[in-house]
């Protein structure tokens, strides 16, 4: 199972700050993670359109094509700036 959230903007067009998943074994990436939520869930078009998404794993900076495991923390958001 996977834990997957959302941060800023991405969390009020979804709906959710948070959710857990069991996938299908094909999806290995998290690129293949992201069109999946977007194909089933309706909500999420926002992953897809959002320019220059950005994804952890395990609280990690992530890129698209990077594996996961089950039981990993996935974590989508839009490109942040500090100050």
């Amino acid at each position: 199972m996977l834990k997957i959230l959302y941060f800023a903007g991405l969390q009020e067009q979804i709906g959710l700050a948070e959710q857990c998943l069991e996938l299908p074994p094909a999806i290995d990436t998290l690129g293949q993670l992201r069109d999946y939520l977007v194909s089933r869930y309706p909500g999420h078009a926002c992953l897809a359109t959002a320019p220059n998404l950005k994804v952890a794993r395990n609280q990690e900076l992530a890129r698209f094509a990077d594996p996961f495991e089950d039981g990993d923390e996935i974590a989508f958001f839009p490109p942040v700036t500090g100050g």
